[in-house]
């Protein structure tokens, strides 16, 4: 049985190391409008089609060095981080859900996260698109997570909705984009799950601000892609939220 479960967490880890290497791809093409479903894939440098050998995640990496095979410039390390992260939150997956569809939708999931959460850190956009994709996400893992109608209900407009009205307030103090993946999410989480996976966000995405304020790398007008923490935060949330909040009441004897 032990023999049986470690094979099931290589194949896991392999298939997420997979995955998450085709969401490297969506993460460059995305915001240069090119698609993710047509056309091989090319060394983004010498524009060479790269072959199967090539695309072996994180091996064909080390074999080449780290450079490309034609040209020889080099591969950017990040890619091949998001494959062993891919191949990591597949085993994280399928430790907290096991045998289960849950497994599968939680890590879908992730991956999107993923993708949003890095072309926010390069672009401060959010495409639609992945916002769609959670949305699809949301409306499969219905019968899964066992929420009302209402806890849905608030979970899309507790936290989008002042964030939307603050906009109003301070123009652009939050991305059209957080506010819509915010929304979304809370229909999937529910506003008490949604509420954990928020306070996660704000109180990293609030310590790395006051870092960067404090170092003088940045100033208090300046923006900072709130995404990646959101992103972050959710992902927890929807793993071990109910965990958290129990820790957390815990503490105060609630």
């Amino acid at each position: 049985m032990e023999a049986i479960f470690i094979f099931l967490y290589v194949y896991v880890f392999v298939v997420g190391a997979c995955i998450a290497s085709f969401i490297n791809v969506v993460i460059y093409r995305l915001p240069l409008g090119i698609s993710v479903a047509k056309g091989r894939s090319f060394c983004p440098t010498c524009q060479h089609q790269l072959h199967a050998i090539d695309l072996i995640p994180i091996l064909s990496w080390i074999t080449l060095g780290g450079k490309c095979r034609y040209c020889k410039a080099k591969i950017p390390v990040r890619d091949t981080l998001l494959e062993v992260l891919g191949g990591l939150l597949g085993m994280l997956c399928f430790y907290r859900y096991g045998i289960n569809w849950m497994t599968l939708i939680s890590f879908v999931f992730a991956m999107i996260l993923v993708a949003i959460g890095m072309i926010d850190l390069d672009t401060m956009t959010i495409p639609n698109s992945l916002i769609i994709a959670c949305l699809i996400v949301t409306v499969i893992s219905y019968p899964f997570i066992d929420l009302s109608i209402m806890d849905r209900i608030i979970g899309f407009l507790i936290v989008s909705l002042p964030m939307y009205a603050m906009n109003y307030i301070i123009p652009d103090c939050f991305g059209g984009g957080d506010i819509k993946l915010i929304a979304v999410c809370g229909l999937m989480l529910g506003w008490v799950h949604l509420l954990v996976g928020m306070f996660i966000a704000i109180v990293i995405a609030g310590s790395y601000a006051g870092y960067l304020m404090l170092s003088h790398k940045v100033d208090k007008k300046d923006h900072i892609a709130f995404g990646p923490y959101i992103c972050f935060g959710l992902f927890v949330a929807l793993l071990y939220g109910e965990n958290l909040l129990q820790l957390y009441l815990g503490m105060f004897g609630l």
